[in-house]
């Protein structure tokens, strides 16, 4: 009769603590939901006309060498691996909170023995176990799980970034050969024209004023020519470090002249922001505080343990828990019922650490539409300048031509000659520069896009 009243008691309050479960933790807005909203309203950009379907960064550049490359600083790069470690932290975490859902198993073994008395051996074994009554256990579980998940997401956004900062500056290493090149070609024509020029001067033709020109402008060529190698040999260096490359001088091999880079852009639809591994990682975020939101309201509501235990004493260490062991079961129902507002100020930090989130993800959603909006009129506006430079490179050919038959006609002045020459290889210059920024502005939209890297 008293068991029944026991058991009777027990049910009462656990209906008490269930009713008090339903009325605790309000309402919550779905901020998961609402990013995904706010995602669904970013409008489609229009395909490029000459744009592929491309899946990965990889598929942007067809140049083996660079694949070699990119491999090899995914498995080296410093930077890289430290996100990777962190990832695997987060991973043993993730399996340390998963275990509070189990049951917990201890033993103990004692020896004793008195004066004129024989020796006893005591053993125990207990078996401790939380009831997930309201969830709570499953959901920080699954909180961990969301920690993964955007700790995964963020080692994808560290590859993506690192791959696409190689193929920049691998690009990069042919644009600084191509200034080199440019340059001498500038000082070889500039050293004819000195030599000329001094030519005509010991013959009584040309002016001293001009042969100074020439040499000024010459020495100005070589320290331009000077600062070129050194940006070379600097980028260089800078992929060295991306490579994980510790000392050396190992060059890195690279075309002559630039390869094809596709557009990223075209008629996909599963071409939108929603594969940025960064917009991925911050949704991970959301959720991961929301569930936690949820843990530290229920937080404040009673709980269930039970313990089980045997135990046992005998002469020898083998016979214990085999003779005649004593078994107790032990449930135990605790509630908070006063800590200061402790508990109930750990669920509001909770459920604004989960509005904080949401921010966060708004934050990298208009980044992300501002990154690929602005590659886009990036790859606009460098086609409009190239097609120009391109005329106007052509025409100071033609016009170079003419100033050079008429210089050695004696029709016009060495200051205009030299000025047509440095306008020429100026616009030499910018054109293979606008070629490299608009060929690594391709690489940065499809890093924008979310195309991965298949290495």
């Amino acid at each position: 009769m008293r068991s029944k009243l026991f058991i009777q008691q027990g049910i009462a309050f656990g209906l008490a603590a269930l009713v008090c479960g339903c009325a605790v933790g309000p309402t919550r807005p779905d901020l998961a939901a609402q990013a995904v909203r706010d995602t669904d309203q970013v409008p489609a950009w229009s395909p490029q006309s000459d744009a592929v379907p491309s899946a990965y960064l990889d598929d942007l550049i067809q140049a083996p060498e660079l694949d070699a490359l990119v491999k090899e600083a995914l498995a080296a790069n410093p930077s890289l691996q430290q996100t990777l470690t962190t990832l695997r932290i987060t991973r043993a975490q993730r399996r340390q909170t998963g275990a509070a859902r189990l049951p917990s198993v201890e033993g103990s073994a004692s020896g004793s023995r008195e004066q004129f008395g024989d020796p006893a051996y005591r053993s125990s074994v207990t078996v401790s176990w939380e009831v997930d009554l309201w969830g709570k256990l499953s959901e920080d579980d699954q909180a961990a799980e969301k920690d993964v998940e955007e700790q995964q997401a963020l080692y994808r956004s560290a590859r993506d970034a690192l791959a696409a900062d190689l193929m920049e500056n691998w690009l990069g290493l042919i644009a600084d050969r191509h200034a080199i090149e440019i340059e001498q070609r500038r000082l070889a024509t500039l050293e004819q024209n000195a030599d000329f020029i001094l030519q005509r001067y010991r013959s009584g033709l040309g002016r001293l004023e001009d042969l100074d020109s020439a040499r000024s402008s010459t020495a100005s060529s070589r320290a331009s020519l000077a600062r070129y190698r050194e940006s070379l040999a600097q980028r260089q260096r800078a992929l060295r470090v991306l490579l994980g490359r510790v000392g050396g001088t190992e060059t890195i091999d690279f075309p002559a002249d630039y390869p094809q880079v596709l557009p990223p852009l075209a008629a996909l639809p599963d071409q939108t922001l929603q594969r940025r591994p960064d917009l991925q990682a911050a949704y991970a975020a959301i959720q991961a505080a929301d569930l936690r939101t949820s843990v530290a309201y229920k937080d404040l509501l009673p709980s269930i343990s039970l313990q089980a235990a045997l135990s046992d004493a005998a002469a020898k260490p083998s016979a214990t828990l085999l003779q005649d062991p004593l078994w107790s079961l032990l449930g135990q129902l605790t509630a908070p019922l006063y800590r200061g507002g402790q508990l109930r100020a750990a669920a509001e930090i909770a459920k604004l650490q989960t509005a904080q989130a949401y921010q966060a993800y708004r934050e990298t959603l208009l980044t992300a539409v501002q990154e690929v909006e602005d590659a886009l009129g990036q790859e606009r506006t460098l086609a409009e300048r190239q097609t120009h430079v391109e005329t106007a490179l052509t025409a100071a050919r033609n016009n170079l031509a003419q100033y050079e038959r008429s210089y050695r006609a004696g029709l016009v002045d060495i200051l205009d000659l030299l000025s047509v020459q440095q306008q020429t290889y100026d616009l030499e210059a910018q054109l293979d520069n606008l070629r490299y920024e608009r060929l690594t502005n391709r690489v940065v939209l499809g890093l924008a896009l979310g195309l991965g890297t298949r290495a």
